[in-house]
């Protein structure tokens, strides 16, 4: 280091200083030792520090400490060494095991000049020959102090050492006052220095769990070789040194095993008394509490969230279904209104239609072809659309009675082809579909297995007194069949319907077979009514003025077979007036069309009738 320069002097640097050289040096000597401890404490400290250290420890052993001499010292017997307290013979039972080496010699030392035999036997005092002098128990306690091994093994023995372990009662009530001075005793067995604190009811978690973890993993030197009962020395020969070695490990382990069970014991009941612990477990089982109700608070918001989630939705498609069925409504409405003002069009334009073929008489110069001409009316207001209609009727209300005639016969020659090509596709599909039925080895003809022709006649029977929208019907249609079948066959609403749809494909001929057959039989069944007229006046429904065919008035009888031969032979049954005349004995062709148009006529004006009332109400 340069001196500082005087006022007014300057520094000058004349050559240029060489680069300074990293050079590996080795500690020797007392910088070893320095290396050695602050390598093994894990500290740094200097060799001043170490000196300082030494030096105080010096001054400290050069102290005069006070020698308590044994009162019982004159009274030891050699033989039993083993058993005194070597550190009360040289008079150092207040330091013990903290005692130096230094100090022991200086007792030694100072013990010796007092109690040798040369000393007492130049004052007088009798002397005993040999190792029966009460000396050699100075003499062997000097020995085991003076040696560091020696020492150890009679310090882990200390016969002043107190090994009890506060039980739980004693430790409740002054916890600290009972294990503190019990912790700080037990810690001079550690092999580790700095051995942790008991601390305060204030010390922190980390001090308090670094407290339990250094003493749960306690390393203890304290080893019991002082105690072997046998000396291997005094062995004869090497298997008898064997075997005491072997008794003497033995003992030492059973010794050590239970001195840590000591430890652990201790540390167990100190842990379960301890108030601290008890205090984190609180706080520990508070902060989970909080953790827990903060979970539960937050899992209950998200459920929240996602229930209003999912009402929002449920409202959301809520009111896009009402939006939708009101639309459809709407749509519905007035799809129904349209079609409430096309039928009542159609129904306008076909009353039109009727009202002025009548007024023309139907463009007929006889009564035959009147009627005629009224039916094929009738079937143009059946298969004519509107636009078709209102076509028709315009040319019906400007035109002549040529050209109406002419158009109403253009018209009903139409829709008699139409009818004509769906007859014959009808008959094509059916035998189609029968051949499959009879390929495939179905029964899908007129009869089929346990099917006879009263049984095809009962079930035409039936579903014609049972309509559709009878309540269960095709189960009261089977309960009949059942109750009046002559078969021994039971039939089931399935085998009903079964059988009904087959009957529904059959073309219109076997439909008239099975018809006429029906027809046939209902005849036979009522031949027994007697063809005369009932002497019972007919009312006037049925009453009417004929200038041709039979003028004889319709009786009861007649009137159920026109009407079953009505229902029996559709519009579309070919020579439909010539099979409900022979349906019906006693009247021709002309008296049932007649017949018919009057029926006609009678339920229009009934109808009107019912309207105006219903119109004036």
């Amino acid at each position: 280091m340069l001196l500082e320069a005087l006022d007014g002097d300057e520094t000058v640097v004349f050559t240029v200083a060489a680069a300074s050289v990293q050079v590996q040096v080795e500690p020797v000597g007392r910088w070893f030792e320095a290396y050695v401890k602050r390598r093994n404490r894990n500290v740094s400290a200097s060799f001043q520090e170490l000196e300082e250290e030494e030096e105080s420890s010096e001054e400290s052993e050069d102290e005069e400490f006070q020698l308590e001499e044994c009162s019982m010292l004159r009274t030891l017997d050699p033989k039993d060494w083993k058993n005194q307290d070597h550190y009360a013979v040289l008079g150092l039972p207040h330091m013990r095991y903290k005692a130096t080496q230094k100090q022991i010699k200086a007792a030694h030392k100072a013990i010796v000049l007092k109690h040798h035999p040369d000393k007492r036997k130049a004052a007088g005092e009798q002397i005993i020959e040999g190792d029966n002098d009460y000396f050699t128990c100075i003499t062997k306690a000097m020995e085991i102090l003076s040696d560091p091994v020696k020492r150890r093994a009679f310090d882990s023995v200390d016969p002043t050492f107190d090994n009890a372990v506060p039980s739980k009662s004693e430790g409740k009530e002054n916890f600290f006052e009972v294990f503190a001075p019990v912790f700080e005793r037990n810690a001079r067995w550690s092999s580790k220095k700095h051995v942790p604190k008991l601390g305060t009811m204030e010390s922190s978690f980390e001090e308090v769990d670094n407290f339990y973890s250094f003493w749960y993993n306690f390393d203890s030197w304290r080893e019991f070789s002082y105690l072997d009962e046998e000396e291997k020395e005094k062995a004869e020969c090497r298997d008898e040194r064997r075997w005491i070695e072997k008794q003497n490990r033995a003992s030492r382990a059973q010794r050590k095993k239970e001195e840590m069970n000591r430890i652990r014991t201790l540390v167990d009941t100190a842990y379960s008394c301890d108030p601290r612990i008890k205090k984190f477990k609180e706080e520990e089982k508070a902060r989970k509490e909080s953790e827990k109700k903060a979970k539960a608070e937050a899992k209950k918001r998200e459920q929240e969230e996602k229930e209003r989630a999912r009402q929002a939705e449920l409202e959301a498609a809520r009111l896009a279904k009402e939006k939708e069925e009101e639309e459809a409504k709407q749509v519905a409405q007035q799809a129904k209104k349209e079609k409430e003002i096309q039928k009542k069009a159609i129904k306008k334009e076909r009353q039109k239609l009727r009202t002025t073929c009548k007024n023309w008489n139907y463009f007929a110069d006889n009564e035959a072809d009147s009627v005629k001409m009224m039916e094929e009316v009738e079937k143009l207001c059946d298969r004519l659309e509107l636009t078709s209609l209102q076509s028709l009727n315009e040319i019906l209300a400007s035109g002549s009675k040529e050209d109406c005639k002419a158009a109403v016969e253009t018209q009903v020659q139409e829709v008699n082809t139409q009818l004509q090509r769906e007859r014959e596709a009808e008959v094509q599909a059916r035998q189609a579909a029968r051949s499959a039925e009879q390929a495939s080895g179905g029964g899908g003809g007129g009869g089929g297995k346990g099917w006879n022709e009263e049984d095809l006649q009962l079930l035409i029977k039936a579903v014609n007194l049972f309509p559709a929208g009878t309540n269960a019907r095709w189960e009261v249609i089977a309960n009949y069949m059942n109750l009046h079948s002559t078969s021994s066959m039971k039939r089931t609403a399935k085998d009903v319907i079964n059988k009904a749809k087959n009957l529904q494909r059959l073309d219109p001929v076997q439909k008239d077979e099975i018809n006429k057959k029906a027809f046939e039989k209902f005849k036979k069944e009522h031949s027994s009514v007697p063809p005369t007229i009932d002497n019972a006046v007919p009312s006037e429904r049925f009453d009417a003025s004929a200038t041709d065919g039979n003028a004889a008035p319709w009786t009861t009888e007649e009137q159920k077979l026109l009407e079953q031969a009505l229902k029996t032979y559709p519009v579309s049954t070919p020579e439909r007036w010539e099979k409900i005349a022979a349906a019906v004995p006693g009247r021709s062709k002309k008296d049932c069309m007649k017949r018919y148009k009057e029926l006609v006529e009678m339920v229009k004006a009934k109808k009107a009738a019912q309207e105006q009332v219903a119109a004036k109400i």
